[in-house]
């Protein structure tokens, strides 16, 4: 029982939430980008939270099922369709066995997530089904998925969803560009000048075609600081934005590296990751500050939305969640 690929995207790879726990080893989480997407469809499924799930980037190729399955597909827009019908994103869908998956346009979002019932069988490194590019392990191969490719299904013991529920409008992104991204400040942001704060704040930046799943480069009036001393390489994370010696300004993404030589300025609050991870080359993205406290609250309500959500589908309650 698998997940065949009939034509293979952009970039598709099998992805979860990251490999926790090893960068004091230099090794990154890696993991999806969208991390609030994967886990939508995850718990709509009936899945736990870290699943494996297929990251797609458009254009995102097409796949068959090799046997009927409940799956799902979040995040991004791609206009998926399911033997020429079209489906709906963050709905639970079953398709029969021989069933043609296909997106045939980008609609919104940069990134949509496939999950299936039970989730997929992936190759695991340090615990992570995150299919890390460089090194050229987990996931599937430790690489992109091409043409030819099956995924296999895990085992499962029973249904766990029902067809045609769906997550409600309040927790779906509209990825809309301009987008405002709330950030706190990070251990140099006291280097700016206090014009390049004013600027950092009331200016808005573009997605530099230099950018991919390890750093978004950002282009725009450039910052500068107080005085040029030279700093030691410090720890780095998923949102970290580092000012570089331009005077231009890099957030950093998923694939990040562990630590960093350039000053910290701010970090993206993480309720607000899903944001910047659907943009691309060519949107652009303000910055509101915010405290760390706020960026908590916001996060616990996140994950108090996510509790309701997974009670919801525990109770199988049927229809818009």
């Amino acid at each position: 029982m698998s997940l065949v690929v009939v034509k293979e995207g952009l970039l598709s790879t099998v992805q979860d939430l990251g490999r926790v726990g090893y960068r004091r080893f230099g090794i990154n989480p890696g993991g999806v980008m969208d991390r609030t997407a994967a886990r939508l469809v995850n718990y709509l499924l009936g899945n736990e939270r870290n699943a494996p799930v297929i990251e797609l980037h458009f254009p995102a190729g097409s796949f068959e099922f090799e046997s009927d399955r409940h799956f799902a597909v979040g995040g991004a827009d791609f206009w998926g369709k399911l033997n020429g019908r079209a489906i709906d994103n963050h709905t639970v869908i079953k398709a029969s066995s021989g069933s043609m998956l296909s997106f045939e346009r980008r609609n919104s979002g940069n990134r949509a997530y496939l999950a299936i019932e039970g989730g997929f069988e992936a190759d695991r490194w340090l615990g992570s089904a995150s299919t890390n590019l460089r090194a050229a392990i987990g996931g599937f191969q430790g690489r992109r998925l091409r043409t030819g490719d099956r995924v296999e299904f895990a085992d499962r013991d029973e249904a766990q969803s029902y067809i045609g529920t769906a997550i409600g409008p309040s927790f779906r992104h509209s990825y809309r560009s301009p987008a405002t991204v709330r950030v706190t400040a990070a251990p140099e942001f006291e280097i700016l000048t206090a014009l390049s704060e004013q600027i950092l704040f009331e200016s808005t930046f573009e997605i530099s075609r230099q950018s991919d799943r390890m750093g978004f480069r950002l282009s725009g009036e450039p910052l500068f600081r107080i005085d040029d001393r030279e700093m030691l390489s410090s720890g780095v994370t998923f949102g970290t934005i580092q000012l570089l010696p331009d005077g231009q300004m890099i957030a950093l993404m998923a694939d990040h590296q562990t630590t960093g030589g350039y000053p910290r300025i701010v970090t993206v609050a993480s309720v607000d990751l899903p944001v910047l991870a659907q943009m691309a080359a060519g949107d652009r993205v303000s910055f509101e500050r915010i405290t760390t406290d706020e960026a908590e609250r916001a996060y616990c309500e996140l994950e108090r939305s996510f509790a309701f959500l997974r009670f919801g589908v525990s109770t199988r309650s049927v229809g818009v969640l």
